[in-house]
């Protein structure tokens, strides 16, 4: 895993808890932390905000393949290249395998 993964990651867990205390609790960690009130910002607290806010838009994109239960991507299961796609239905049969209405039929 790359270090900015890993950083990534860790701003993300960091923006995600304090949205969630100032949801329940109004309360911002990370203003607190650097000694100002909530709703406060200086300098550092924006820098704070802006590396949250760009590791959300560097992660963004790979939503689709992050791992699940922990294990990186390329020890995930993969179908095997020789297994033969699911078959289409045949042309006598309908979408659930019934047979198929003539023409101009309901059902």
């Amino acid at each position: 895993m790359k270090k900015i993964d890993i950083v990534s990651g860790a701003l993300l867990i960091i923006g995600g808890l304090n949205w969630g205390l100032v949801a329940v609790a109004n309360f911002d960690l990370v203003a607190t932390i650097f000694g100002l009130n909530f709703g406060q910002t200086n300098v550092a607290t924006r820098i704070i905000y802006g590396l949250v806010g760009l590791a959300a838009v560097y992660r963004s994109p790979s939503c689709g393949r992050c791992p699940r239960g922990g294990a990186p991507a390329a020890t995930r299961w993969r179908p095997d290249r020789t297994q033969t796609p699911p078959r289409a239905p045949s042309p006598g049969q309908g979408v659930r395998g019934g047979p198929t209405p003539p023409d101009g039929a309901s059902r």
